[in-house]
């Protein structure tokens, strides 16, 4: 972290740590997954589950591609989320009530997706499917706003490795069940089955305690809009603010980059589709969740700064047997390591970068920055994915691999500036009286 406001120096910070089991065994850690589940299914709802849909109704390729614009409420959800930390509604407080309007909204606008006809109401499921992009994007806010106030500093990155595997783990509904069941059910059952899962999200926002602190909340809407902006480059100043934002367009540049095109680049090495499906993706699925769930268990010991820079390098490391395989030819064996280390690689970054994002947060603005960062990290893949095809085209697999573990090196070297390594962790506004005393009121609700 760039400066800190702190005055606990690294001893007092190191006696305050507690045991991995007053961490792990908490109410907070399992709303962390059901929350993270509520927060993955629409996305998958979206990116399996609708495409399948829409191709079992011999709905053209070409259109059903263009149904990827639909996600553009993902990439700039920061836009409304000043207006979910400055209004609250009239039930469950803030950052609940907003949670549960957001999921009952998809559970209407998933289940009545089924009831339309692709083949005579495309227009009509285009905006649909819209709607249920927004109203996800819009939960994502407000849950990921809540994770943040939810967790104390040495709570993060267990909680965001809970949320994230939950997360992923959902996309088995609509992209495995709800597949197999559209074999035997019509598409509007399957929908409302599907539909359904979000009850999970429902009746866990029912039952934990709504954690917004209305004292720090914006009071106006432009103080809502401007302040989160003032806050965040007044802390340690605007070259600072600046680093920091640069760190988070380039951490997971080059990692991105070297997935960004990996179905293709495994047919170019001759790799049959269903090895493909089952030796790459099935390496890739067990990999991210070991790597986020091993990421979890690190930073229960390791500070956030210390885990950037130690998953940075794996990240960067895990580039490089890309190189090997590109020259390899087929092998199995070898796509199954590879892929494996990649993702592992993956899941670590993202448990370390996702902490640092929240610890960067201010309590009083957390809907809009964490929107904020969220929104800045999904640039990179949105870059990858337009450039990448020329990229390779112009200078061969090999050497774009090795362009992308170059990339990976600019945001490694930015750590120096926003995260050293023995730097303190500590803000102030977490160390003060009141944020422990409600960190020790939560530990005893849900």
């Amino acid at each position: 972290m760039t400066g800190t406001e702190g005055t606990t120096d690294q001893a007092t910070i190191a006696d305050a740590r507690r045991s991995w089991t007053e961490i792990l065994f908490t109410r907070k850690m399992l709303a962390c997954i059901f929350l993270g589940f509520s927060s993955g299914m629409p996305l998958f709802v979206l990116v399996s589950l609708v495409p399948a849909w829409l191709r079992d109704n011999d709905v053209d390729l070409a259109t059903i591609g263009l149904f990827a614009l639909v996600g553009l409420p993902y990439t700039w959800k920061f836009l409304w989320s000043p207006m979910m930390d400055r209004f609250k509604l009239p039930f469950l407080g803030r950052r609940r009530g907003w949670a549960l309007l957001t999921q009952v909204l998809l559970v209407i606008s998933i289940g009545l997706l089924g009831h339309f006809n692709p083949a005579t109401s495309l227009q009509a499921i285009v905006w649909l499917v819209f709607a249920v992009a927004l109203f996800s994007a819009s939960q994502d806010i407000v849950i990921d706003a809540y994770r943040r106030e939810l967790l104390a500093d040495d709570e993060l990155g267990t909680g965001t490795s809970f949320w994230i595997n939950a997360y992923r783990l959902s996309g088995l509904v609509p992209g495995s069940l709800a597949l197999i069941l559209a074999d035997h059910l019509p598409w509007s059952t399957v929908f409302w089955i599907t539909a359904a899962f979000m009850l999970i999200g429902i009746v866990t926002t029912l039952l934990v305690k709504e954690v917004s602190d209305d004292e720090l909340a914006p009071h106006t809407l432009r103080e809502a809009v401007i302040e989160p902006f003032v806050e965040f480059f007044s802390r340690d100043g605007i070259t600072a603010g600046l680093a920091i934002l640069a760190f988070l367009f380039l951490y997971k540049l080059g990692d991105n980059m070297a997935t960004a095109l990996a179905t293709p680049f495994y047919l170019d090495m001759g790799y049959s589709k269903t090895e493909i499906g089952s030796v790459a993706k099935f390496a890739g699925l067990w990999a991210v969740l070991a790597g986020a769930t091993i990421g979890g268990a690190v930073m229960l010991k390791l500070s956030i700064n210390k885990a950037l820079w130690l998953f940075g390098f794996v990240q960067l490391l895990t580039i490089v047997p890309y190189i090997w395989l590109s020259q390899a030819g087929h092998s199995l064996v070898g796509l199954f390591v590879v892929v494996s280390g990649e993702y592992l690689a993956v899941g670590l970054g993202t448990v370390a970068l996702t902490a640092f994002m929240a610890r960067e947060t201010s309590k009083a603005f957390t809907a809009t920055q964490f929107a904020l960062f969220s929104s800045l990290i999904a640039v990179p893949r949105t870059v990858a994915n337009a450039t990448t095809g020329f990229i390779v085209e112009s200078v061969g697999w090999t050497q774009f691999f090795v362009i992308c573990a170059l990339l990976a090196i600019p945001g490694m070297l930015m750590l120096f500036k926003v995260a050293p390594w023995s730097a303190e962790e500590e803000r102030a506004e977490d160390e003060s009286p009141d944020d422990e005393a409600v960190i020790e009121e939560e530990e005893a609700s849900p």
